[in-house]
């Protein structure tokens, strides 16, 4: 709560102007001092009013009381820097010239950050003399000189104008022109003829501008408002969209503060309330980014966020973390900004200032072209591509018509008209009363799985607070974020995410990169559970116990109230329950040893599970986010399913192992087609059987070039960049050895180069051929190139021995910002049930720059064998996987040298500072 609303005044004119008078007494007669005397003083006065103002909003929260008051400091040091020029140092002589100096932009509005732009217009009423230059001059550098960032322009009225006319970012700008100090006449001149020339001619295309310009920014910095680390400026629901809303009334409805939104019927009074508690928030957010970064920075990143939970009085609760609960709240303020802006646009629209919206994809299908009642809704009718009701009393009537309306939007592709959510939302107690009742949760399930983009309803109900209401538990994780760095999304986003991806893998949209799952969907016996499974399998996170398992006890109660059969929810159960089954075998386990597979089939147990698992795990991984799939893990889940298939069916496959081998190799040769039949034999035999199912084609024919290039016993590398995935692929083909692994590793920690994946191979001729995975740090493709070019030379400097491998990776390897924020709590798992051969290692902790190189180099000097080795990271999390021998080919089996591993690859883990030697 606004202990006090007004802006604190952080600046004292008096003050200020005797000590830049008292500077300008001190410099004398030397000019060269003066400036720098000024300056001391204005450095001063800002670092005394930013104190203040981060005291103040660590001590109330009032975002925007925190800009307005910046932004009225600085106006008082403008006030008196222009005060000094005009009166002191460039007195008038004669008839005095004219100039008004005007905030505009983010600063013509009457807020700031403490490190926002200082956007300044200089008002000339014709030509500039030189008086007024040496002013502007004056007032320029003194600024520049505080480091504060200042963007100005100097122009007539007349310039305004024109240019105004034709540049739509000079018409925003002067629109939010506020004086601050010189000739007030001439500002409100420049207003009137703005008023007269420019807004009066017509809103319809500023408008238009306006929201394209939004659309354009969104898709830039990311098009979820639900992404975890938010853009507070200019990410979706973010400050530049209130922005936006604002100059959007002030150009049609002549409003100058948010107060008259209300007063001009651009809002109501709940909805202008919910306006100034968004903006107090995302100005507080943006504010102690400032405050805590020492600069201009809107990026709510990992290493902030608890920082600013903390400042603002979060804690820690029911199972959420203080940070989780902080950005829970963000998200849902992102969310009150979207619900805005739909009302401002109906409102638009209402005037015929604004084109009429249509639901689907950006060239998907068209808008509903019918319109009045609709035979398959009689309550219901489409006007203008809305879907209104048609009464006011529809809701109240039957509440079965809250979710009716959602599942209409979807079948005729139209928008809900703000005005029926309004409606809505205000009759959403009524849904307690249609939890149980069969025709609701009919249609749900009707909507969940028949319509063609389920994510965009689905997405839509939330947005209006049925989804959570109408289920319960899905209401516990909206707006729910992970605090982690490997979920982008909100858990509802992502929930909402993987129905989505589900929907185009079953039509079809993404079988270049899914075939298997593709072609195995219309095998599957219920294709209704596996949407409903999706929908759930993360609805239990943010609880104490264990997400799977929760979840599993949610959907049994759930299901049968969706309609599902006793067997359909127990298998529903059954893929929540073990959800992440595929996805962790398959990345983390070797999956040429038979004991994997074997442990695998136990757990699903038919053919059926192993489909659907599939399809989950596809369309769980997609959602995750940005780069997370990626063709590796394709691959890796299409072998766990080649191999599982026939155990799960007694050995009656459509293709057996050998057969999926020679499939491998006849579509590798027919891309060589000048091979002779003795190259082609020789090339199969130099590769084991793991080469041709782990490794796609197009991979294999990559490698083949490679190895083609090579000399006998030589080092070679290639790689491969992809800003789509950001993951750069290096390649080595080098002779086998037993620490190889250490050497390749140790060469990219020390060109500071964080490892995202690797898959080993070795040959029958005792060559090694492994792919590093490696995270992207440029975005330009030839910066990235030149990177990797040197990533590579320094790989094949470390096998040819031309690199002191412990000093280069001492000396690269920085610490991580983003990673400081997070703790993983490390553990070494000794398992010598996973396979039969090998004793399997298993490591847990924060993943670092040079990690491991740390884990292999210590496993060498542990006189272990790597037999293989499974990379994964899970954002901060590290989980690496070894599947080991001694030096005679043994398990590991003695306790006490389990506890020598141990203690040895713990050390590893824990932070630096607690890093003590390791002994061997």
């Amino acid at each position: 709560m606004r202990a006090d609303p007004t802006p604190r005044r952080l600046v004292k004119p008096d003050q200020l102007r005797d000590q830049l008078a008292a500077a300008v007494a001190e410099s004398g007669a030397a000019k060269a001092n003066l400036r720098t005397s000024i300056v001391k003083v204005l450095k001063a006065t800002l670092e005394q009013s930013h104190a203040l103002a981060e005291r103040q909003l660590i001590a109330d929260g009032d975002g925007t009381r925190c800009a307005e008051s910046l932004s009225n400091s600085e106006d008082q040091i403008i006030r008196s820097l222009f005060n000094l020029a005009s009166t002191t140092l460039f007195p008038a002589r004669g008839a005095e010239e004219r100039i008004a100096i005007v905030a505009v932009g983010g600063y013509g509005r009457g807020t700031l950050a403490p490190g926002s732009d200082i956007d300044l217009l200089f008002v000339l009423p014709a030509r500039q003399t030189e008086r007024v230059q040496n002013i502007v001059e004056f007032i320029l550098y003194c600024l520049w000189d505080t480091r504060q960032k200042v963007g100005h322009a100097t122009r007539s009225i007349d310039e305004c104008i024109r240019l105004a006319k034709s540049d739509s970012t000079i018409l925003t700008a002067i629109l939010e022109a506020r004086y601050i100090c010189g000739d007030g006449a001439l500002f409100e001149r420049l207003a009137s003829e703005f008023r007269r020339e420019i807004v009066s001619k017509g809103a319809k295309e500023f408008i238009s501008d306006k929201l394209g310009e939004r659309d354009l920014r969104h898709l830039k910095v990311g098009e979820s408002r639900y992404i975890v680390e938010p853009d507070v400026k200019d990410g979706k629901g973010g400050l530049r969209d209130l922005n936006t809303l604002f100059w959007i009334a002030k150009y049609i409805y002549a409003t100058n503060s948010t107060d008259e939104l209300a007063e001009k019927g651009a809002f109501s009074q709940e909805e202008l309330a919910i306006f100034k508690k968004c903006e107090r928030l995302l100005w507080a957010v943006r504010c102690h980014l400032h405050f805590l970064s020492k600069r201009g920075n809107d990026r709510l990143s990992f290493d902030r966020q608890s920082d600013i939970a903390e400042r603002l009085g979060y804690k820690s609760h029911g199972g959420l973390k203080h940070v989780e609960r902080f950005m829970k709240h963000y998200f849902l303020v992102a969310k009150d900004v979207g619900d805005l802006t739909r009302i401002l646009c109906a409102s638009l629209e209402a005037r015929q200032m604004k084109d009429v919206p249509s639901l689907g994809r950006v060239l998907g299908r068209l808008m509903s072209k019918s319109s009045g009642a609709l035979r398959d809704a009689p309550g219901f009718r489409v006007e203008g591509g809305r879907v209104v009701p048609s009464s006011p009393d529809i809701f109240a009537r039957n509440p079965v018509n809250i979710i009716r309306l959602f599942a209409v939007a979807g079948r005729h592709g139209a928008e809900i008209h703000p005005d029926t959510l309004k409606l809505l939302r205000k009759s959403l107690g009524l849904l307690r009363d249609t939890l149980d009742n069969p025709e609701a949760n009919a249609i749900f399930l009707e909507l969940l799985t028949t319509i063609e983009d389920p994510d965009i309803v689905l997405r839509m109900m939330n947005e209006a607070g049925v989804l959570g209401r109408f289920i319960p538990p899905f209401g516990r994780i909206v707006a729910m974020m992970q605090f982690n760095m490997y979920h982008h999304y909100t858990v509802d986003e992502h929930l909402i995410r993987a129905v989505g991806h589900l929907s185009a893998i079953e039509r079809g949209r993404l079988s270049d990169d899914h075939p298997l799952s593709t072609a195995i969907f219309p095998t599957i016996t219920s294709r209704r559970l596996l949407y409903v499974a999706v929908f759930l399998h993360d609805v239990a996170k943010g609880r104490k116990e264990d997400h799977s398992i929760a979840g599993e006890r949610i959907a049994l109660e759930f299901c049968p109230r969706l309609g599902l059969t006793a067997s359909e929810t127990e298998t529903v159960a059954w893929l929540i329950r073990h959800h992440l089954l595929m996805s962790e075998t398959a990345q983390m386990r070797d999956l040429n040893d038979f004991k994997t597979i074997l442990d695998f089939c136990a757990v699903v147990q038919s053919v059926e599970r192993l489909k659907l698992l599939l399809i989950l795990t596809v369309a769980d991984i997609r959602a995750v986010g940005p780069g997370v799939w990626n063709g590796w893990k394709g691959q890796l889940l299409r072998t766990l399913y080649a191999e599982a298939e026939p155990v799960l069916t007694g050995g009656h496959t459509a293709v057996s192992r050998k057969e999926r081998v020679a499939d491998a190799q006849a579509a590798f040769f027919a891309r060589m087609p000048r091979w002779s039949d003795e190259q082609k034999s020789a090339y199969a035999a130099r590769h084991y059987d793991a080469y041709w199912l782990g490794s796609s084609t197009d991979k294999q024919v990559k490698h083949a070039e490679l190895i083609g290039g090579a000399a006998p016993k030589s080092v070679v590398t290639n790689f491969e960049t992809d800003a789509f995935t950001a993951i750069t692929e290096l390649s080595i083909y080098t002779p086998d050895h037993p620490r190889l692994l250490a050497l390749i590793t140790g060469a990219c920690a020390a060109a500071g180069a964080n490892i995202a994946g690797a898959q080993i191979f070795t040959t029958t001729d005792g060559m090694a051929l492994d792919t590093i995975l490696i995270q992207r740090e440029f975005p330009e493709e030839a910066d990235e190139r030149r990177r990797a070019e040197r990533i590579a030379e320094l790989v094949r400097k470390a096998l040819r021995g031309e690199l002191w491998l412990r000093e280069a990776v001492a000396k690269a390897c920085k610490p991580q910002q983003r990673i400081k924020a997070f703790t993983v709590e490390p553990r070494v798992i000794i398992d010598n049930q996973s396979s039969n051969r090998f004793t399997v290692i298993e490591i847990n902790g924060l993943d670092r720059i040079g990690l491991l190189y740390d884990l292999t180099e210590a496993l060498y000097k542990l006189n272990l064998n790597i037999a293989s080795a499974h990379v994964t990271t899970f954002g901060e999390k590290a989980v690496d996987v070894f599947y080991v021998t001694d030096l005679t080919g043994a398990k590991i089996e003695n306790a006490t040298r389990h506890k020598q591993i141990e203690n040895a690859l713990g050390n590893i883990l824990k932070p630096a500072a607690q890093v003590a030697p390791m002994k061997v």
